[in-house]
């Protein structure tokens, strides 16, 4: 690896962690409750909205009351996302005159942005008019990630909490992270946007004309046409950016996303929006550390996720940087600028480079991300199996805006129970002892996803429905199946793009699991957060497993490894491995 690769890695990583250490002392001001200093004008909105929706600030929930009000309120969110979409067309700001969306695809699109995931099976500037893109889309882009910072809250103060049976009140987690947190940061974030070129406006699209005529072969005719012009989609675009980004969510304003110039015009602003997908989650850890009164439980949480992700950022460069055989064979040059060393460019900007593209990869799928600037489809094969790992992890490598990080505790509750069973004495976690009902909901979230991935998989490989869908036959079209459903239930939502995934077929089915995905791991989750709360906090003793120091980390990370991507093993060799294998024979 050279000398470029370290710099940019080093560089990314610096940057991270001097924003996201103060952001982790902002997140852990509005967890607390009470006024926030500095914030005395959104000090009054807040009491004022509690007031208009009868919410009593004081009043905690147990968990059962919690997860109802989360799944009520989200049920509610991908309802109206739904209704927007199907009555689009005789609404305002809809200069194109958008019909309006079918109704598998806006179920599809509703149950992914309430979700967090935000696949999209549609282009963004051919199919959304600009009020269900800024209504629909964007706002639930904040909801969706309001929620999952939540769900994080809740936990964390199910280990801190001393006998207690309230783990916090889901309407105003979910007003001050919202008000304290996404709104100033996606207000910030867009000014920056705006200033380094992507576009924010209502105006129509426009025809421009070409400098260069482009002939081509009409596909029905069979005869030669010469277009001389071309539209340029236009739209508010910067404001849905920024907390596509900050909230892990995804979903481009355009069908290229973040490969596209007006959503990432240049190297700063693509380096910005790779820091702005992990600003949040490296936050929360910094978070959760203060939270619970010793700052040295996040830093180990931060340092097996940066373990993780340096590692598998580094496998994917390396796969990047090899010649393509196959273009090889046909004698195409793939040395591209003189600062490219050579390498498969295919799929990738020019203007970002092998370097930045796979960074960005690594970033997006590992954070429960689906911006990508560049083309999944056109990976390497064992390039393309990073991409699936870091979501198969069960994305809490950094992972969602509070997803990653409660999805990372689960884990640890399952390491300090391993760890339990070897030396032969109760777990203990936090100072809360780790026993069987903590244990069964701790199964159930990690075991949830993979089942809906393999059950998935199974159905559409199995339905002519399904194998419909696949572009490229062979390995490749069964890694582009194996991304979508891995993607879907993993709240990921980037593709690979080759699997045409805009039928029926698999807007219900990816629909599901995309809703099970999310809400069959955050009930367990807050259930787990209901049982450590009524627990009493134990005295450090000379028999208790430090969870802060180098030991904890590298058990951490087994078990992430082990437990997280174990049951996709023969699903990898069936894809990316054999791929690779046929490309490579030799």
């Amino acid at each position: 690896m050279d000398s470029r690769v370290i710099t940019l890695l080093v560089l990314f990583l610096v940057a991270l962690l001097a924003l996201s250490w103060p952001l982790g002392a902002l997140l852990a001001r509005v967890a607390e409750g009470g006024p926030l200093p500095g914030f005395g004008w959104l000090n009054h909105a807040e009491n004022a909205l509690y007031r208009v929706a009868g919410v009593r600030f004081e009043q905690g929930m147990g968990w059962k009351d919690y997860a109802l009000a989360l799944l009520v309120f989200n049920t509610l969110g991908a309802f109206v996302v739904y209704l927007l979409q199907r009555v689009q067309a005789w609404l305002p700001f809809n200069p194109q005159h958008m019909p309006n969306v079918g109704a598998g695809s806006a179920f599809n699109t509703a149950v992914s942005f309430v979700t967090n995931t935000n696949w999209q099976g549609y282009s963004g500037e051919q199919t959304m008019s600009y009020l269900t893109q800024m209504l629909a889309l964007t706002c639930q882009n904040f909801f969706s990630a309001a929620t999952g910072i939540a769900v994080v809250f809740a936990l964390i103060r199910g280990f801190s909490a001393r006998s207690a049976q309230a783990i916090g009140n889901f309407w105003v987690d979910l007003t001050r992270i919202t008000l304290y947190v996404l709104l100033p940061l996606s207000l910030l974030f867009s000014v920056f946007l705006m200033w380094q070129g992507v576009i924010q406006n209502f105006s129509g699209y426009r025809n421009v004309q070409l400098i260069d005529p482009v002939t081509y072969t009409q596909a029905m005719p069979g005869r030669l046409a010469t277009a001389n012009t071309q539209t340029i989609a236009m739209g508010p675009v910067a404001s849905q950016e920024a907390i596509k980004l900050l909230g892990t969510n995804g979903g481009g304003f355009f069908n290229a996303n973040s490969a596209h110039p007006f959503e990432n015009p240049t190297a700063l602003s693509n380096f910005v929006e790779m820091l702005s997908i992990f600003l949040i989650p490296a936050g929360l850890c910094f978070a959760f550390g203060r939270l619970v009164g010793d700052r040295r439980q996040g830093w180990a949480i931060v340092a097996a996720m940066t373990v993780l992700f340096v590692v598998m950022t580094c496998f994917v460069r390396g796969a990047e940087q090899q010649l393509n055989p196959a273009l090889q064979a046909l004698g195409v040059d793939q040395h591209v600028g003189v600062l490219q060393s050579g390498g498969n460019m295919e799929g990738k900007e020019v203007r970002f480079g092998i370097d930045a593209s796979t960074l960005f990869t690594a970033v997006t799928t590992a954070a429960s991300c689906g911006a990508v600037n560049t083309m999944h489809d056109s990976l390497m094969p064992l390039g393309g199996m990073i991409p699936l790992l870091l979501m198969q992890f069960g994305e809490v490598i950094f992972g969602g805006v509070g997803s990653g990080l409660y999805g990372m505790l689960v884990f640890a509750i399952m390491a300090v129970f391993i760890a339990g069973l070897m030396i032969g004495r109760t777990p203990e976690y936090l100072g809360k002892k780790i026993q069987a009902y903590e244990i069964k909901m701790t199964s159930i979230a990690i075991l949830v996803t993979p089942a809906l991935v393999l059950a998935g998989i199974a159905i559409a490989v199995m339905a002519g429905a399904g194998r419909a869908g696949i572009a490229n036959p062979g390995a490749h079209g069964f890694s582009e199946i194996l991304y979508a459903f891995s993607s879907a239930a993993n709240n990921n939502g980037s593709a690979f793009a080759g699997l045409a995934a805009d039928t029926p077929f698999y807007n219900w089915l990816l629909a599901l699991v995309m809703w099970f995905g999310r809400f069959a791991v955050i009930v367990p989750v807050l259930a787990i957060a209901g049982a450590l709360a009524g627990k009493h906090r134990l005295q450090v003793t000379a028999g208790t497993m430090p969870t802060h120091g180098p030991l904890f980390v590298v058990l951490l990370i087994g078990v992430v490894v082990l437990v997280g991507v174990l049951n996709y093993v023969p699903a990898l060799v069936l894809g990316p491995v054999v791929e690779h294998l046929q490309l490579f024979p030799h």
